[in-house]
Parts: C-alpha cells; structure tokens; sequence
C-alpha cells in the first residue's frame, strides 16, 4: 500500500501511526559544531544544511540589514572557490542551492545526490572561514539588496504596513527593525561592517549541521570532522542576550494609508510566548487558538460568525508562529465586505471574540481539529528539506532535538481548557497593537 494511503488509513481507522518516526543522530565535534543527521532512505538524495545562530535581531544598533547582507556576500568567493562559483558547482554536480535570513538565524543549504555530500561538505566549511570580498563586491551586492528592498518592501503597501506594525509591537527589542534592514542603514553598510559580523559569527561552537536523506550517520560523522573539525571555535562569540520589551500597559493603534491599496483591512496582534526548551505547553495551546479563531472558512469562530453568519468580512484569519528566540506575536486579521467600515469590522471582530472567551471552545470542531494536527504532523515527514529544516529551525531557537521530536504529542496532549486559558491570558487591549490598512484616496486638485 501507498505510503500516503497507509497513513491515511491509519488516521481514518485509529491505527497506531508514530508521529516524528524519523531516524535521528545527533552529536558534536570538539569544536562545537552540533550535528544532526536525519535517514531516509527512499531516495538517493541528501539535504546539507549550515545553520548559524544570528540574525537581525542580532545586529549591532544602527547597522540593520547587515545579517541579510552577509548572507548575500557569503556567494562572492573564497580563494579555493572563487569569482562566485560556489553555485556554479553545485548546479554542475545536478544540485540546487540558496540561503535565508530571519530575525533569528541564517541558513545556508544544498540538495544534491548523496554522493555528493563530501563535495558540499568542502565547499561549505570552506567558506565558513575563507570569505574573500573586494569593495567591488560589497558595493555591487549592496546596490542589489537595496534593489531587493524597493521591490519587496517600497513597493508593496502590505509590507510597508506590517513594517510599521512591527516597529510599532516592539518598542525596545530588536525584532522592531526589518530584516532586510532600514534604508538609510542599509546604504552605510560597508565592506567593515560584514567582515565584522562575518568573523564575530560565522563559527563552528555558533553553527549546526544538519545533514538529511540517504546518509550514514558513522560517514557523516567522518565527514564531518574532517572538513568542519579542523577549523577552529570563536573565542570572541557573544553570549545572545537582546533587550527585552518593558511590561505595555496601554494599547498601541495606527492607521497605514497608500493608495495602491486595493483592500483595507485591520489587523490586531499581542506579544505570545514562543515555544521554550523543556516546556512546549503554552505554545501548543496557542497553535490550537490560531487554528480555531481563523483556520479553514467557515469551520473557524472568526470566519464562521463575520463570512457567513453576518457577511460582513471578505477574508478573516488568525496566525501564531511559535518558533522564536524570544516573545513573538499572534495576530487576528479582518477584511471588510463592500460598504463596512474598519471600526464596524473591528468592534464585530472584538464582539466575536467575547463570544469565544465566554462559549469556550466546541468539543467537536477540537477533535477535528487535533487530528488534523496530527495528520498534518505525518505527512510533513514526507518532505525531506522540510523535515532538515525543521530541526535546523529549532535548534537554532535554543530547542532540542527531544524538544522537535516531542512536539507532536505535545500539540496531541492540549485540551479545550488549556486553549481557554491560553486566550484568556493573551487577550488584553491594554497589550495589543492595532493597525488598520486604509486606501488613500486621491486629493481633488482646485481649479
């Protein structure tokens, strides 16, 4: 039978299904590389991820950007692979590659055939040290991250908007500023700075390895040493302490106006907590709130009451995204039908709320709710770079390896009343930023 078949047979039937039934080595080199290697067999494919342990939230006050930055620069070369080729390579040996940053971490990947590994291995540990960069090249990569912010953010109402209402949460800690950077930093940053950053961060003792798909954990291990273990652990590492946001005591609003908006919305969002070392329980809680005030239509509380019952919202949604170093945010969003107004959708979308924190949550939809979770949970093991990063995602976090692993029984062991509690506690105006997306209207020019 189908994998998928079987799994859903078994979801069907109330079969025993393990969830997280992927085969999982983890160790670390004298250096302080952690490795994390993850088989699967089915095809001869391997993922190779580096994951360092900074991201924007990182950045030295004033030079915003210069984490995404770096990230650009890490392609331009080393001695032993130069003039940008890294790619080259891997597209020649039939593989694929590219990086990311977020506020947290950036990461850097491979997907290629197996025996292609020991190759991906060189290039990568290669460049974790031998960075060459001319200002030529910073001030060519520098013009096309400024290229890439005018595109993703100048020109996109939306981005600017959740821009503001980021800054706007965050008043003290650092995820207040954009990944991407703020322009005017962004445009200072020099050849310095990334050098900086680069030899401050990109280390061994602040990197994990993960290594996924039809591997041995004992050559991966040999492997490992021989290209990672050589190279020497940052003594200079800062310990990753951000500040904290002050207790808020009074409720943040703000209005967004451009006239390339072709849909005004509101949108309300509160600090949450993350999911946390050891103690998964309240972030579990709250994946389950997300899910029930703004999941799928008419099967969540907010789109079930304002899409359907009084027509009076196009789209509502909730989000919650539990993987972060500190505090992050969960958010409620309602767009307006045709002739309602921003503050009538708002009061209905508080009103909808009171209901909630009064009825309570609906056994049935809960049930339903958990297995899909569960299914959900099952098929993602399906995907190998999915499965590689989120290992790499967590335990960049601070999270385990038994923490990744346990979080599916974690989400299965919520109850209706730890979801209650979870709103009740996180549902205060006085701690909550609101924003509201409005067209702006042309001004009449007098004749």
């Amino acid at each position: 039978m189908p994998r998928r078949l079987s799994l859903l047979f078994a979801l069907v039937f109330g079969l025993a299904v393990p969830a997280g039934a992927e085969t999982v080595t983890s160790f670390q080199l004298e250096n302080g590389m952690d490795v994390v290697v993850i088989e699967d067999q089915r095809a001869p494919v391997v993922v190779h991820m580096v994951w360092y342990k900074v991201g924007a939230a990182d950045e030295v006050a004033g030079r915003s950007g210069i984490a995404h930055f770096l990230e650009h620069l890490m392609f331009k070369g080393t001695e032993a692979f130069p003039d940008g080729i890294f790619s080259d390579i891997v597209e020649a040996n039939g593989g694929s590659d590219n990086a990311f940053t977020s506020r947290d971490y950036t990461g850097y990947f491979q997907r290629v055939a197996a025996d292609r590994l020991e190759l991906m291995m060189e290039i990568e540990a290669d460049r974790m040290t031998g960075l060459i960069l001319s200002e030529d090249d910073v001030a060519t990569e520098r013009q096309v991250v400024l290229e890439e912010r005018n595109q993703r953010t100048e020109n996109s109402p939306q981005a600017l908007f959740d821009e503001q209402r980021s800054a706007a949460q965050f008043l003290n800690h650092p995820y207040g500023r954009p990944i991407i950077g703020w322009r005017h930093e962004i445009e200072a940053l020099s050849r310095e700075d990334a050098l900086a950053f680069y030899r401050t961060y990109y280390a061994p003792n602040n990197a994990t390895l993960i290594v996924a798909g039809d591997v041995n954990p004992d050559e991966v291990r040999a492997l490992a040493q021989t290209y990672y273990g050589p190279i020497p652990p940052s003594a200079d590492l800062p310990p990753r302490l951000r500040p904290q946001e002050p207790p808020q005591t009074s409720e943040r609003r703000m209005t967004f106006s451009d006239s390339r908006v072709s849909q005004p919305y509101v949108v309300r969002t509160y600090l949450a907590p993350e999911r946390d070392p050891g103690d998964q329980h309240a972030a579990a809680a709250l994946v389950y709130l997300a899910q029930l005030l703004g999941g799928e239509g008419a099967t969540s509380v907010l789109g079930e009451k304002l899409s359907f019952e009084k027509k009076t919202a196009l789209y509502t949604a909730a989000f919650y995204r539990g993987l972060s170093v500190d505090d992050t945010t969960f958010g409620l969003v309602a767009v307006p039908a045709e002739g309602v107004s921003l503050q009538q959708i708002e009061d209905e979308m508080d009103a909808v709320l009171a209901g909630f924190l009064e009825d309570g949550v609906d056994q049935q939809t809960f049930d339903s709710l958990k297995m899909q979770l569960r299914a959900s949970n099952i098929y993602a093991d399906d995907n190998i770079q999915g499965l590689a990063r989120r290992y790499g995602e967590a335990l960049t976090m601070g999270l385990s390896v038994d923490d990744v692993q346990a979080w599916p029984d974690v989400l299965q062991q919520v109850t209706p009343d730890d979801v209650m509690q979870a709103a009740n506690e996180l549902f205060d105006r006085k701690k909550s930023v609101t924003g509201w997306m409005m067209r702006e209207e042309p001004k009449e020019v007098s004749q």
